[in-house]
């Protein structure tokens, strides 16, 4: 019986490794086929998280270069995908950037810089209501992107709104069948963004996802994932950058694209080195399968041994005379001990769906 749990562990944790899926605990391999609920990030999780930008559209006076010049000279000191976007788009054009200076990131609002002729501030929403810029003249523009799938950013400078860039990053080739597939195994899945709530929605109906966390702050993730384990559902995350940390902690059990940072995936339990979505539905498929190889070997263990240890004790002895020699029980010792094993190393016969 010692060697049920032990065994099937470092089968399954082996056989999980030679197929891109690196766990790092027994608990997190026992723990993953209790999941009800996954929780994916949408940017650089579901999506490729290399948008693209769709959209210039300027406002008050100035053109759409003019627009983009500025928004990407805010931008030059940000790692973030959406900037990364904007940038590549403005060296496309060929368009000089304006010098800006006291570059700041908001977090989960976008950024602030100054310019030489006044403050830049290029984000969401909720940073422009915050700083005092009125949208109303782009609000409208930004609801049809924004449904559409694109996720949009709003340009202010010197106080007021000047234009808005709209981005689209597309879906995963594997996700929407990944859902497709969590879902046929009984498992729950929620999309967690911050962005904004049109356009999560539009990319969660392509996903197959019905539930959506949508702007959501990047400190307020983890809270998220504990408000659906107060459901009483055991949660999984799944997520790859570093704002995703703290809600791979708090999960049941976190799983780190292998492509993402190195701070997500030293937060989580389980790493899919393939990077393809795929492995989420490969780890719960192999824990599952561990934990009945586990059952069955407790399962033979124990009626083996609720058998013949009354034999040894001679509980047969004053009935028909029958006593079990030391050396056939150190024979039947052992041989459950191999039966044990073999069982477990029938996962080495696992492979991914």
């Amino acid at each position: 019986m010692g060697l049920a749990t032990p065994t099937a562990i470092m089968v399954g944790t082996g056989r999980g490794a030679e197929h891109g899926i690196l766990i790092k605990s027994a608990s997190a391999l026992e723990e993953l086929h209790r999941v009800t609920t996954i929780v994916f990030d949408k940017t650089g999780t579901l999506t490729v998280g290399r948008p693209r930008v769709t959209d210039v559209v300027a406002l008050d006076t100035m053109s759409e270069d003019e627009v983009l010049a500025l928004a990407a000279a805010a931008e030059q000191g940000s790692e973030h995908p959406f900037g990364e976007a904007i940038l590549a788009r403005a060296k496309e054009r060929g368009l000089g950037l304006p010098p800006v200076s006291e570059f700041t990131t908001v977090p989960g609002q976008g950024i602030d810089a100054m310019a030489a002729d006044g403050r830049v501030l290029l984000g969401n929403r909720t940073m422009m209501e915050a700083r005092g810029i009125e949208t109303e003249s782009g609000d409208a523009i930004a609801r049809r992107l924004a449904a559409s799938g694109r996720t949009v950013v709003f340009l202010a400078f010197a106080g007021r709104l000047i234009g808005l860039i709209a981005a689209a990053d597309v879906l995963k080739p594997d996700a929407a069948d990944t859902v497709r597939r969590l879902r046929a195994l009984g498992v729950d899945v929620v999309m967690l963004t911050g962005d904004n709530r049109l356009t999560a929605e539009a990319i969660a109906r392509e996903a197959g996802i019905d539930r959506v966390v949508a702007e959501v702050l990047p400190e307020d993730k983890a809270r998220e994932v504990r408000r659906l384990q107060e459901e009483r559902r055991p949660v999984a995350m799944v997520g790859d950058g570093i704002n995703d940390a703290p809600a791979l902690a708090q999960a049941d059990v976190g799983i780190a694209m292998g492509a993402g940072t190195d701070v997500a995936i030293e937060a989580a339990d389980v790493t899919l080195m393939r990077g393809d979505l795929s492995g989420v539905v490969d780890a719960l498929a192999l824990s599952r399968r561990t934990i009945t190889i586990i059952k069955q070997n407790l399962g033979w263990a124990f009626g083996y041994n609720v058998v013949l240890i009354p034999v040894a004790a001679g509980i047969l002895y004053p009935v028909a005379g029958v006593l079990l020699s030391p050396m056939l029980a150190g024979a039947a010792m052992a041989f459950s001990s191999v039966s044990v094993v073999a069982n477990s190393l029938r996962l080495k016969r696992w492979k991914p769906e």
